[in-house]
């Protein structure tokens, strides 16, 4: 990429790099356990589109293998707190 496109490439990684810090407030403040899962999942999605664009932008195709990485290990750790969530509430009782 040359150009004008790297310029908005790296526009755009900064404005993701920008979109990190509610998520990381969120993440710190809570105020549940779920919110906090929630704001790791943006934050690990932001950082897979920066690693997805910053691949795209400088020719570095070994990012978009850790893009994946990443997005696979989210989608995985997603799944065991939803079923880790699940069992605690029927332990309780709740439906």
């Amino acid at each position: 990429m040359t150009g004008p496109a790297l310029i908005v490439a790296d526009l755009l990684l900064g404005l993701l790099a920008v979109a990190l810090l509610p998520a990381f407030v969120r993440l710190a403040r809570g105020p549940d356990l779920t919110d906090r899962v929630v704001a790791l999942d943006l934050i690990t999605m932001i950082a897979v589109a920066i690693s997805a664009l910053y691949a795209t932008a400088h020719d570095a195709p070994v990012f978009l293998d850790v893009a994946i990485l990443m997005a696979l290990i989210t989608f995985v750790g997603t799944i065991a707190f939803a079923h880790y969530l699940e069992r605690r509430r029927e332990q309780s009782g709740d439906r």
